[in-house]
């Protein structure tokens, strides 16, 4: 079983789910309007009292995963997240109250794990497809065909924030859902043409506001399924009613009228600069995405693997020389023993990119690989890990001060040893598995190699001495043993 967690930025939900088969079943949800996007401040800061809400959410999420024998569970945090600027603080206490890392993902992967929870629920391997998601603080597009993405793209509008500044104390009026929807067009108008109907045969809603929309129509007999007509049917009734606190229509929660009102100024914005002319809402999204995900890679079909390959392609990486590095890096770690097997993944994605700076320059090309880790868009990565990889490629060669503060995690510091001595190993065109060293890590790096080795490559020698005065700046003990 799977558990995904999306803190979204008008509500937290949960969905715990089963692989069966072609499907993964959904055997529990929960859902907690939280409105975070709505406690930003003018600073950007979330306030006090929206910590609050979240926190106590979470609280009751961790009960409920608790209580599930659960082989995998993903906590991904959204748009607000990634924007309120006291997040540094308040992240550690929303981990705290539930137990489990939270990544907060880029808009763009956002959107890949929209699509494969749509992607998943469709039984049409070839169809070309549009899919609108419409958050509280964002709104994502994405087109591809069958499972696999061609283009993705969020755009910073969302239901939330449209409603706070187009609806002010609530109330609706035609020249407010006018404004609402121009300001909705303008976000999507410059980003629009790849997006077109030409380049897809069907598009859908995958949103819970979209999906929400979807039923008031049909429940109030406002038209036949999402068309620009009836939205605009729905949003004269709005006006008529002319406040969030008397939208009471059936299909439609009360607790989601006051994002709705904002949400449908986005989807009709959307469908006019897009030219749609029907939408299809369907019942799959961030959720189903992630626990497919989880699927994945419990079945070895991780895509974070697909991503790095295809990075290091793009920069003109030398596969054969990467692999090498990266597979001499796993055999040197398992000597240390590390304490958590993800960072041996991370470790092993990382010397697959280790020389991708030298696509900018040769020079301090370590630089330029951190650097373009960091700041790339690689699927499946969050930002946690682009950041734990660029600061290893980092520490491949040259100083270790540069790190200093991040090895007090023996796990670190393991794998940064790890992979500067395999790429000594690889400079002095020595094969790991030739030379079988004896390495271990406590309070000091001990190294051990066949004394006619060192005595065989002279620039080894070099190389280990270079190493040891480089540790010995950190204030770590690199020692040297030559046995037979």
């Amino acid at each position: 079983m799977y558990a995904a967690v999306d803190l979204g930025s008008n509500s937290f939900r949960l969905s715990i789910g089963k692989h069966d088969g072609d499907t993964i079943r959904v055997l529990k949800s929960m859902r907690e309007p939280i409105r975070l996007a709505a406690g930003l401040d003018a600073a950007g800061n979330l306030t006090e009292a929206a910590q609050q809400r979240a926190i106590a959410c979470l609280q009751n999420f961790a009960i409920t995963l608790s209580a599930y024998q659960l082989d995998a569970v993903r906590v991904v945090a959204t748009s607000t997240m990634r924007q309120a600027q006291n997040i540094a603080t308040f992240l550690p206490q929303c981990e705290a109250a539930i137990g489990f890392p939270i990544e907060i993902i880029s808009g763009e992967e956002e959107g890949r794990l929209i699509y494969m929870g749509v992607a998943s629920a469709l039984a049409q391997p070839n169809e070309r497809r549009l899919v609108v998601d419409i958050g509280g603080g964002s709104t994502e597009l994405i087109l591809g065909r069958g499972f696999d993405i061609e283009r993705v793209e969020s755009f910073s509008v969302g239901s939330v924030k449209q409603s706070l500044a187009f609806f002010v104390n609530g109330y609706v009026d035609g020249p407010s859902y006018e404004a609402a929807i121009l300001s909705a067009r303008s976000h999507f108008e410059d980003g629009a043409p790849p997006y077109m109907p030409q380049f897809w045969k069907r598009a859908y809603g995958s949103s819970g506001t979209i999906r929400s929309i979807a039923e008031v129509i049909e429940k109030n007999g406002l038209g036949k399924g999402i068309t620009p007509d009836s939205l605009e049917a729905l949003k004269r009734r709005f006006i008529a009613l002319g406040h969030v606190n008397r939208i009471d229509l059936p299909g439609l929660r009360p607790d989601r009228a006051s994002t709705v009102v904002g949400g449908l100024a986005i989807l009709i914005g959307v469908m006019h600069e897009l030219d749609i002319e029907e939408l299809c809402p369907i019942e799959a999204g961030l959720r189903m995405g992630v626990m497919w995900d989880l699927t994945m890679r419990e079945m070895r079909r991780d895509r974070r693997e697909q991503s790095v390959r295809d990075f290091a392609r793009k920069f003109h990486v030398d596969e054969a020389r990467a692999a090498r590095v990266a597979d001499d890096a796993l055999a040197l770690v398992e000597q240390l023993k590390l304490a958590n097997d993800a960072t041996a993944r991370l470790l092993y994605w990382s010397a697959l990119l280790h020389e991708v700076g030298q696509a900018v320059s040769q020079t301090g090309h370590h630089k330029h690989a951190a650097y373009l880790i960091e700041n790339a868009d690689l699927p499946g990565f969050t930002t946690r890990d682009q950041r734990t990889m660029s600061r290893l490629v980092l520490a491949q060669k040259g100083n270790l001060r540069k790190v200093e503060e991040f090895l007090s995690d023996p796990d670190f510091a393991r794998a940064v040893v790890a992979l500067r001595l395999a790429v000594v190993f690889m400079h002095a065109r020595i094969a790991v598995a030739d030379a079988q060293p004896k390495l271990r890590m406590k309070n000091r790096i001990e190294l051990e190699l066949p004394r006619a080795l060192v005595s065989g490559h002279p620039t080894l020698s070099y190389w280990v001495e270079k190493e040891q005065e480089h540790w010995d700046e950190v204030g770590v003990d690199l020692g040297l043993r030559t046995g037979t």
